[in-house]
């Protein structure tokens, strides 16, 4: 009799596991079913994104002007970043992160903090370039996509670490491009990508990705009346900073092409308003509009549009606005003399062709 109800139980066992088993696997198959295949694409992109991103704590000492004894108190702050180079430990992030900080800690996804140098930064683009000291063998980096091609409506991905709360993932749209926005230093920043995937204090210098999980930009600034997300961000373009990343890191500083003028928008497009003596420009023999006459009568400033050179093209691009003439300036190789194209005295003037060998500074 105890053999049978042992056989009995057995049975049920094994019944009552093969229900469970395949309960357990349709409610898998139904939960599985609930997820778009965009969600999906979204989990897989966070899960192999997400360990290149890094928290970065900083801390500045500062003097209490409230404090009648004038003590030193440290302010804590933080800010995201992201790996680039897993082999040589080389972070990318912003430069208002970083300003001003005695201390800087790296708490990579292992939770432990990481001592890290500063290789370099741009104040133009509002990037640093930091690297682990002892970077360790399983790190992980971001591959870098292509911001030339990206589009409004099309759907991106943020990572940071908004509030402290590190590695957070938001989602949303690229909103509009070729913004200009005023960075934290006063720098006026163009081309800037805006979202509205939500990204708050904390949220600079984290990567803004594409649905391939490619850095398309670098978030670094928000729209808000409160501090916090209005939907209204503002993200580097990885392309911008790729030209000038390899000088960066080698020499700590990017070195940018001066021609030595200052530029004005006119109703037939940008003109040369003046020219600094000895200045490339100078030395060209590009004529402004406005000349210092030294006499033993007057000193001072001519106007004179009539002999002054518009600039008509860059290297061979036509231009209509002074931002154009700067962008392509910026663009091309500073060590190269740049060749301009300058109508004198307006669109219909004299054409004539002057090659530039810019300073570099």
């Amino acid at each position: 009799m105890r053999q049978i109800v042992k056989a009995l139980l057995l049975v049920m066992i094994v019944v009552a596991g093969t229900w469970l088993g395949r309960s357990c696997f349709a409610q898998s198959e139904v939960s599985r079913a609930w997820r778009t295949d965009e969600e999906e694409r979204t989990i897989q992109i966070y899960k192999s994104s997400s360990n290149a991103v890094v928290f970065i704590s900083t801390i500045t000492f500062e003097v209490d002007p409230f404090d009648a004894f004038m003590d030193v108190k440290p302010r804590e702050g933080t800010g995201s970043g992201f790996i680039i180079d897993a082999k040589r430990g080389i972070i990318l992030t912003n430069l208002h992160v970083l300003q001003a900080a005695q201390k800087i800690e790296i708490i990579l996804e292992d939770g432990q903090d990481h001592k890290a140098r500063l290789l370099g930064f741009d104040q133009e683009y509002d990037i640093a370039v930091l690297q682990l000291v002892d970077p360790p063998k399983d790190l992980v980096s971001l591959k870098f996509g292509d911001s030339s091609k990206v589009e409004v409506g099309q759907r991106v991905l943020a990572i940071g670490n908004p509030f402290g709360l590190n590695r957070s993932l938001t989602t949303g749209i690229i909103s509009s491009l070729d913004r200009s926005v005023k960075s934290p230093n006063g720098n006026v920043m163009k081309g800037l990508i805006q979202t509205d995937a939500a990204i708050n204090p904390g949220n600079s210098g984290g990567p803004l990705l594409d649905m391939e999980g490619r850095i398309i930009g670098i978030n670094t600034a928000i729209l808000s009346q409160s501090g916090d997300s209005s939907g209204i961000g503002f993200a580097i373009p990885i392309n911008q900073i790729k030209r000038v990343l390899p000088e960066l890191i080698a020499t700590g500083k990017v070195l940018r092409a001066k021609m030595g003028w200052v530029l004005v928008d006119t109703n037939q497009g940008p003109m040369v308003r003046r020219v600094a003596k000895g200045s490339p420009a100078e030395v060209a023999g590009v004529t402004p509009i406005e000349r210092i006459v030294e006499n033993v009568f007057r000193l001072g400033y001519v106007r004179d549009f009539d002999r002054a050179d518009l600039i008509y093209e860059v290297n061979g691009k036509r231009v209509r606005t002074k931002d154009e003439v700067e962008d392509l300036v910026a663009q091309s190789n500073p060590r190269e003399p740049i060749t301009f194209t300058l109508r004198r005295g307006g669109a219909k003037g004299e054409e004539r062709k002057v090659a530039i060998k810019p300073l570099l500074g």
